[in-house]
């Protein structure tokens, strides 16, 4: 690409990945040469990115995230949030009244549980997040059903054997999970724990849906959660990647775009 060509935002932070993937260390100057902006723009999309825990900013650019880190849910809530509120919209559609769902923890799912406590009628949600059943509550249509479990404050959630046997109790019309990344092996997590616990209401649920936002596309982290076909939907709100949208496909996952299109 030119110096001088300039492409929308989604596209840049996507190529700033991409570019970050290859050298593992980026520089601010060297980034808006790349792209043909200031370098205060380059700047402003790091920031936005490293608050979405893909990457760590560092004086002067960035470096690539390591494998077993991202920042807690606090710090990553305000990031993303447009694209963040468009996946729970269509999510939310998703959902039929009187349906069993499994929600876990995470930014994606808990924009989720706030759009779904506005719309939801007559719903039963198991959860072992304490601000997505918080965020439920409000709606006295939807029964909140919380896991018992050790507190891990930094996500807000409820992991370990006793989270894991409980859910064994019950069954789901639909899962919702986030991910720290998508790859072409599966959702990633960064927390061991948290992945333990997707696993057991993924294995519960009839329709395990993945709730994901761009930038987290192709993004590697500790723990391979389920393998592609361990999932039935994927809903973003930008297409994936040529080789991960072909590898969902070739696993039966369908791909659910949140401006309405079918991808």
């Amino acid at each position: 690409m030119s110096g001088g060509t300039r492409m929308q935002k989604r596209e840049r932070q996507s190529r700033i990945l991409t570019e970050l993937r290859s050298s593992a260390t980026i520089r601010i100057p060297d980034l808006a040469d790349l792209f043909g902006v200031s370098t205060e723009t380059i700047r402003r999309d790091l920031d936005q990115l490293g608050e979405s825990g893909v990457l760590n900013r560092t004086y002067g650019g960035a470096v690539a995230r390591p494998f077993g880190f991202e920042p807690e849910l606090a710090q990553r809530f305000g990031s993303m949030r447009r694209e963040r509120e468009r996946i729970a919209a269509m999510a939310a559609a998703l959902v039929q009244p009187g349906e069993a769902l499994m929600i876990d923890g995470g930014t994606t799912t808990l924009h989720f549980a706030q759009r779904l406590a506005v719309v939801a009628e007559e719903l039963t949600v198991v959860t072992n997040s304490l601000p997505v059943a918080t965020a439920l509550a409000v709606n006295r249509g939807v029964r909140v059903v919380c896991c018992p479990g050790t507190y891990e404050p930094r996500e807000g959630i409820l992991i370990g054997p006793d989270a894991i046997a409980y859910l064994d109790r019950f069954q789901a019309n639909r899962m919702f999970t986030s991910a720290s990344g998508l790859t072409l092996e599966g959702p990633t997590e960064v927390n061991a724990d948290a992945a333990a616990v997707k696993r057991a209401m993924l294995h519960r649920a009839a329709d395990r849906i993945l709730l994901l936002d761009h930038a987290k596309f192709e993004q590697p982290s500790l723990e391979v959660v389920c393998p592609l076909g361990g999932l039935n939907r994927v809903v973003t709100e930008e297409p994936p990647p040529a080789a991960l949208h072909a590898a969902l496909r070739d696993a039966g996952v369908e791909v659910l775009v949140a401006d309405g299109i079918r991808a």
